[in-house]
């Protein structure tokens, strides 16, 4: 299991916009059965690059500001930050090899 951050309307800012480290954050749901594939995906993500990587989770339905401000429409949603700025989108339950070409940039 990952060290990942759960995340809030109310620690966004400081978990995410004010990271030192990229940050790739899972919108998820507890409904979404897409959202349950990927979470062991991130979780491992979040191992294998502890320490040169955040991982934060936001549940959607409990904090619907940060969803709205980001545009989520559709779950589950990664949103890569880096510098306080969202860098990288990916929509639905993709392959972890998707995901590391998608980050891997932001990681360097």
């Amino acid at each position: 299991m990952s060290d990942h951050i759960t995340l809030s309307d109310s620690n966004f800012e400081t978990e995410v916009i004010n990271s030192e480290l990229p940050v790739i954050v899972d919108f998820w749901a507890e409904w979404c059965a897409p959202c349950r594939l990927i979470a062991p995906l991130i979780d491992d993500i979040g191992n294998e690059y502890s320490g040169k990587l955040k991982v934060g989770k936001l549940d959607v339905d409990s904090n619907p500001q940060t969803s709205m401000k980001y545009g989520i429409r559709s779950i589950p949603t990664l949103l890569i930050f880096k510098g306080g700025q969202p860098v990288e989108t990916i929509i639905g339950a993709v392959q972890k090899e998707l995901i590391l070409n998608k980050l891997q940039p932001f990681l360097e």
